[in-house]
């Protein structure tokens, strides 16, 4: 091949693999377009490129999906924002496929495409895309059409606006539930770079139509334009207009729609104000919490302290409260587990006296409730009440189930406490721990479960730093050093693991005189997997004790353990020495 010849060859490489019947070619060749039009230039690729891509029906999905990625970033490749509007008709074409994900990103190549073109150009290329899509004989093209109104609108001549609001208006009434839903998604964008005047005129007709369409998969998706149209209207509208449609999803004869408007419930408080809120939206709300979907409540009790928030606290009393206590006894697990994941945050609105004579009372309930995640969602809250209510009622009310959840069958309930327990001391103090939760943290060192076992030790870890060397060595060491000569290698091997974790923070004498004498003796242990253990836990130690220490008693102990039959030993055993050598050079 001559040197003249060569720009010719990508495109041929291109063309052939493009044709060729393995996908995983034609996916290739369409992942490398930014190189191949890099190698042919911006006319040629403006020419001979994008054209053959019109023009390329090749029926596989994942291609074409490729395909509507790549042409998003092609701007600077064909010549810059002057001559994006080359890159609208292989769009065009994508937009029409049946595989919404490529549909959908044509759209969004198209809408970046967009937002980048010159006014003048929009209003020649891009705005009579829009209407030959709106047109389209298929359902999808007309889907596809929805969502490029927010683009094409703005740069529009005044005559063209109303043709494409009139447009819109007609693609909201289509035959197809489909295109329907895709006018209904788009709604709050199309409508967010429209006019005020004609906010209030045509988009409320159009969305008028849309909250009373048969489909409720329609109606649903119109749920979410209430929150959108509600930020972009004025108050006195918002509350004329869109309050009565919230109120009357809270009651539709679909649970999908009802569970939409319980979704998206704080955002439309939010859109009508805290007024309305109190007077229009809580009886809707209620309604909501006592509905006969379990999916609707679920949605609903996730909601609870936000919209609790919204109210002053004897609105919250008076009404939310009733229904809280319902759901603390419904049928579903999952409306009370999403019921426990937010409650705990109802206590700062309620106030101390509430929160003791209501709240506690649900909480207990719930923490003895027979299914683990609702018990693990209130306990992972509790710092939330101790704020309100103070550590001695929350210790006299809550300790006892706490101290039953630590024995709890479920090992994540298990695990959960564990986790708690160094906050829980923190704020009930040394004392209070000493007495009630001291020997829960050393009978799970002993757990069945390893999970367990571990973060035992990590937490005994956690309360020395928390309380202190001192306290650790009173009330942790002592007790962690009985338990090295347990029956069961795993316990001795937990023992190994606490001692590496507490050794930094109890410092170098202790570690000394009391934590390295005892990892010296397990050395001789029959177990291998001891014997390793023992070689990563003095490789642990190097750093905290004194150098001569490392010579008169580390060192001789890895050295026979180096010589040990088992292999593993052997290589943590050398591992070991080997950072005694990097620690002296240092």
């Amino acid at each position: 091949m001559s040197m003249g010849d060569e720009p010719l060859y990508p495109i041929a490489v291109l063309i052939d693999e493009l044709k060729n019947d393995d996908i995983q070619l034609r996916l290739n060749s369409i992942r490398r377009l930014s190189t191949i039009a890099r190698a042919l230039g911006e006319e040629r690729t403006r020419k001979e490129l994008i054209p053959f891509l019109s023009e390329n029906n090749d029926d596989d999905d994942e291609v074409l999906l490729a395909m509507a990625e790549e042409l998003g970033v092609f701007i600077t490749y064909v010549g810059g924002v002057e001559y994006a509007s080359v890159l609208l008709p292989p769009l065009e074409t994508l937009c029409t496929v049946e595989e919404t994900c490529v549909r959908e990103k044509a759209v969004e190549s198209l809408c970046r495409i967009g937002s980048q073109m010159k006014e003048s150009d929009l209003v020649d290329f891009f705005v009579p895309l829009v209407k030959r899509l709106a047109g389209g004989e298929w359902f999808t093209a007309r889907v596809s059409a929805c969502g490029l109104f927010h683009i094409a609108y703005p740069s529009a001549p005044e005559a063209v606006k109303a043709e494409l609001r009139s447009v819109y208006s007609q693609l909201c009434q289509d035959d197809m539930p489909m295109v329907r839903r895709s006018a209904a998604t788009n709604l709050g964008k199309f409508a967010a770079t429209m006019e005020a005047s004609h906010l209030k005129t045509d988009i409320m007709q159009i969305f008028e139509d849309l909250t009373q369409d048969d489909q409720d998969s329609v109606r649903l998706l119109a749920v979410e334009g209430c929150a959108a149209l509600g930020k972009l209207l004025q108050p006195q509208d918002t509350v004329a207009h869109i309050l009565p449609v919230i109120v009357n999803f809270s009651q539709d004869k679909s649970w999908r729609v009802r569970y939409m408007v319980a979704n998206q419930l704080y955002e439309l408080c939010e859109a009508v104000g805290a007024e309305p809120t109190k007077s229009e939206l809580v009886p809707a709300y209620v309604r909501l919490l006592r509905d006969n979907e379990a999916e609707v409540r679920i949605a609903a009790a996730g909601k609870v302290t936000k919209f609790s928030r919204i109210l002053n606290s004897e609105l919250a009393i008076q009404h939310i409260l009733p229904c809280v206590k319902e759901l603390s006894s419904d049928s579903s697990q999952h409306v009370r587990s999403a019921l426990a994941s937010v409650i705990m945050g109802m206590a700062p609105v309620l106030g101390k006296e509430a929160t003791i004579e209501q709240l506690l009372p649900i909480f207990l309930s719930l923490l003895k409730d027979e299914f683990p995640d609702v018990r693990l969602n209130i306990i992972s809250k509790l710092d939330q009440v101790n704020q309100v209510i103070g550590i001695d009622l929350l210790s006299q009310s809550l300790l006892p189930a706490i101290v039953e959840l630590a024995e709890d069958r479920h090992w994540r309930v298990r695990l959960a406490i564990i986790e708690y327990i160094p906050l829980l001391a923190s704020q009930l103090g040394v004392g209070f721990f000493d007495e009630k939760l001291g020997a829960l943290c050393m009978k799970w060192l002993q757990d069945k479960v390893y999970s367990i076992r571990d973060a035992a030790a990590n937490n005994l870890k956690r309360l020395a730093e928390e309380f202190g060397p001192d306290w650790a060595m009173q009330h942790i060491v002592p007790q962690v050093l009985d338990m090295v000569n347990n029956p069961h290698y795993l316990h001795r091997m937990t023992v190994l693991r606490a001692i590496s974790l507490l050794a930094p923070v109890m410092g170098s004498e202790i570690t000394c005189s009391k934590l390295l004498p005892v990892v010296v003796n397990v050395a001789k242990d029959r177990v291998p997997n001891i014997k390793f253990n023992v070689a990563k836990v003095l490789q642990s130690l190097i750093p905290i004790v004194d150098h001569t220490v490392v010579e008169s008693t580390i060192r001789p102990c890895l050295v026979e353990l180096s010589e040990d039959p088992d292999v593993d030993v052997r290589y943590f055993a050398n591992q070991a020495l080997q950072a005694i050598g990097n620690s002296m050079t240092n």
